[in-house]
């Protein structure tokens, strides 16, 4: 006990003076804000990534990540506090090791570990006594005492005496400016008392504070709970939308009036159905796991089902709208306006946009896009490369339709609404933008 004491105290000590070094396996989204977040707080960190392009680019100090800025990435690589590599030696070194890789569902929409138990057998075989394992890949609950621990514990040493693992998720959110990293708690769930206070040494260091939790499945769950919160949400008022539509009434009056409620009620909006890593994977995660305990998430899927249908729901609309002009969607002109998953960042994984430009190629309309932050979007099916088309006056005036998918900033509604001779806005920015036109039609 005395020896753990010490290894325990040791690396505590390391983390609170700074000198400790941190590895991240994987420079994704994840990774790569882990590793800026870990060396601003004053720490050396090694970020280790497969993609020689990705290293490539943080050596450099380019920024690949919306909201990291290249000119912060430039000074810590010219501080030395962060570095690239695609070898995993810097792993003998480390007190500090953060697993950051994909977690991603197969085909067939079941939790695909593929590259986190590469990640966790190049960890293992660089293990050393005194060191932390921090794993931050969302996952599904049991992953980090059923998948992690066995794997490290595989040569001998013991978790909590030689070295300390906790469950610790990400929880940012591209594209916000008000909540990140570095302002936000992080929750952490330790598999020892001893992995409680290495791991809350050192993301106290990193963020604003640390919720504690009894396990590592508690804060696995804790995790998808809150995607999944956001996802039967925006299910629920998705569907209101679907209704509203059939109504002939103005879905986004009905939840304004809602929200003038000043208790019982978050506000969340419709839109075009749902994006990113999270909300559209989160839900499979938790619901193969729950089957595990012979219980089918009935709300869970049911959301699904909502958010997923929200792409055909608006190819729909938008055929019944060229249809009241005697037009057909086939050979239609149309015009798809963003394609990220979500405003102000260049992300397009499980972008809603994908699919609506996928059903409208089957149908046989003419597609073309314009996204300033998305230069060439590559779609599987049908296999398709496509490059984003300028605004030009012509162009939009020689369309049957626009459709607002993804609401950035940047771009010009206004400018739009007066050119194209229908637009169905997903988002209401026209509305948030005090445009009216009589060709402007909303979700």
């Amino acid at each position: 006990m005395a020896l753990t004491t010490n290894l325990s105290a040791q690396l505590a000590s390391r983390i609170e003076s700074r000198v400790a070094h941190v590895a991240v396996v994987g420079a994704g989204y994840v990774g790569l804000g882990a590793a800026v977040q870990s060396a601003r707080a004053g720490f050396s960190v090694t970020a280790i990534d497969l993609n020689p392009e990705r290293v490539a680019k943080i050596e450099a100090g380019e920024s690949y990540i919306g909201d990291i800025a290249s000119l912060e990435l430039q000074q810590l690589v010219s501080a030395g506090r962060l570095r690239a590599t695609t070898d995993y030696a810097p792993l003998r070194e480390a007190d500090v090791v953060l697993i950051c890789v994909p977690t991603p569902l197969t085909r067939n929409r079941v939790p695909d570990l593929t590259w986190l138990r590469s990640a966790i057998a190049q960890v293992a075989q660089h293990l050393h006594p005194g060191q932390l394992v921090a794993l931050e890949s969302t996952t599904y609950p049991g992953t980090t005492e059923e998948e992690v621990l066995p794997a490290l514990s595989a040569r001998g040493l013991k978790v909590g005496e030689d070295f300390f693992l906790v469950f610790s998720p990400e929880r940012i959110d591209p594209g916000n400016g008000t909540f990140h990293a570095g302002n936000l708690v992080r929750v952490l769930g330790p598999v020892t008392e001893a992995c409680r206070e290495v791991g809350t040494a050192f993301y106290a260091a990193i963020s604003a504070g640390v919720k504690v939790v009894s396990s590592p499945r508690t804060a696995e769950l804790a995790k998808l709970f809150e995607n999944l919160y956001r996802a039967v949400n925006i299910a629920l008022v998705n569907e209101i939308a679907i209704l509203c539509d059939r109504m002939h009434m103005d879905v986004w009056e009905v939840i304004d009036a809602s929200a003038s409620k000043p208790f019982g009620i978050q506000v969340f909006w419709p839109g075009p159905g749902v994006g990113g890593h999270c909300i559209p994977l989160d839900p499979a995660y938790l619901k193969w796991k729950a089957m595990e305990y012979d219980l089918p998430l009935r709300f869970v899927s049911l959301a699904e089902e909502i958010n997923g249908y929200m792409p055909d729901f608006v190819v729909q609309k938008l055929t019944r709208l060229l249809n009241t002009r005697h037009l057909p969607l086939r050979g239609a002109r149309v015009l798809v306006v963003g394609v990220a998953y979500k405003r102000d960042v260049a992300d397009v994984r499980e972008a809603p946009a994908l699919r609506i430009i996928r059903l409208l190629l089957e149908a046989g309309a003419h597609v073309t896009y314009h996204d300033p932050l998305v230069p060439i979007l590559s779609l599987d099916e049908p296999p398709t490369v496509m490059e984003s088309a300028p605004l030009a006056t012509e162009r939009l005036q020689a369309l049957d339709a626009a459709l607002v998918v993804t609401d950035h900033t940047a771009v010009d509604y206004a400018w739009i609404v007066q050119h194209v001779p229908l637009l169905l806005d997903t988002r209401a920015v026209t509305a948030r933008q005090g445009i009216c036109a009589p060709h402007v039609y909303r979700l």
